[in-house]
């Protein structure tokens, strides 16, 4: 492994801790916490309206980052943590408030969350690091999770819900084989198809 991966696509340009994706990227983890403490309240609307905010600031984040030239590796980790405090928050605050809905949905879940597991022991087994690839499909997969998430908490419908879970389990099939493909560590690699291209430059560098 290299302590100095080689820039990917998209990877990183500054090397400062206080941006403004940074601190949305804080505001997410500092905010996670706060959707427990609403769902064992009962809170449900609130709720709702915290997650959307919280999950609001993920993609404009990234926008930003882009945006005002900001990416940086400890910003692509750290938003990769804020994402996971977010949605394991959302699924305790779920639990709280619709656990009978939710358990209804448990092979779905089941399925997005052991792939979710696989990817991260196989990055954490490779590389020592948290994948934090920022995939094209982990956007789609944020749209559907927020739609589906707010459809079932306030007891709408369970389909968009089951769509987001299926499409969570394929980012993270992606995200693990990324891990396979890839030499070294880096982050905001686009897909499996950019992974590939990273590696065939690493080999012809080497």
């Amino acid at each position: 492994m290299k302590n100095n991966p080689t820039p990917s696509p998209g990877e990183t340009t500054v090397n400062r801790l206080l941006t403004i994706p940074n601190v949305l990227c804080a505001v997410r983890l500092l905010g996670a916490p706060v959707l427990v403490i609403l769902a064992i309240a009962g809170m449900r609307d609130v709720f709702i309206g915290l997650y959307i905010f919280l999950a609001m600031t993920d993609w404009v984040d990234g926008k930003l980052a882009i945006w005002l030239d900001q990416r940086t590796q400890f910003g692509a980790r750290l938003d990769s943590w804020a994402d996971a405090a977010l949605y394991a928050a959302l699924l305790l605050g779920m639990l709280q408030l619709s656990g009978d809905s939710l358990m209804e949905e448990s092979a779905w879940v089941i399925a997005a969350l052991s792939s979710y597991a696989a990817t991260m022991i196989m990055g954490f087994w490779k590389f020592r690091r948290w994948p934090s690839y920022h995939t094209r499909a982990a956007k789609i997969s944020w749209f559907l999770m927020t739609v589906g998430a707010v459809c079932l908490v306030a007891q709408w419908d369970h389909r968009p819900f089951r769509l987001a879970m299926v499409a969570g389990t394929l980012t993270n099939i992606e995200a693990f084989m990324i891990s396979c493909v890839l030499r070294s560590w880096h982050v905001n690699v686009p897909s499996v198809y950019h992974a590939y291209r990273t590696r065939r430059g690493e080999q012809c560098d080497t």
